[in-house]
């Protein structure tokens, strides 16, 4: 796992981040996926089972939105070290830069030290207008 964030034995799947790249933050340049059942997690922002959203704004929404990949995750017999790609989708990015610290420490609190393939897109707007933030991923769990 060359440059690999994650522990050994967090994640079947190989963390490739070669010198030939800038150093990562906070993802992986690639992922090569173990064998497994491939699990598509759609979009989560951060309601909660009634459909509100957290008060606090970004870093509160990003963190209940990681609660809730993991709990569709779960649903799937799968973990956090089983994500080979998540997409961030912000209706404010700058905001997001801003808030790199409390993000990370929520990244962490849900998924570990695991920094699948990530991207970030700005949009202007979510389903629900009221999210800051929603969250898509694609897992492999491995086969037993």
């Amino acid at each position: 796992m060359d440059g690999a964030m994650t522990e050994p034995g967090e994640s079947p799947h190989e963390l490739l981040n070669p010198p030939t790249l800038p150093p990562p933050t906070g993802y992986s340049h690639a992922v090569v996926a173990g064998p497994g059942r491939t699990v598509y997690l759609a979009g989560q922002a951060g309601h909660g089972p009634e459909g509100s959203l957290p008060d606090g704004g970004l870093v509160a929404h990003f963190d209940a939105a990681c609660a809730n990949i993991v709990r569709a995750l779960e649903a799937a017999e799968g973990r956090p070290g089983h994500l080979v790609s998540v997409e961030i989708f912000v209706t404010d990015a700058a905001e997001y830069r801003a808030n790199l610290g409390p993000i990370g420490e929520a990244w962490r609190r849900h998924f570990g030290r695991h920094f699948p393939a990530v991207g970030l897109f700005e949009v202007k707007a979510l389903f629900d207008p009221r999210a800051t933030v929603e969250l898509m991923a694609v897992a492999v769990i491995p086969s037993d």
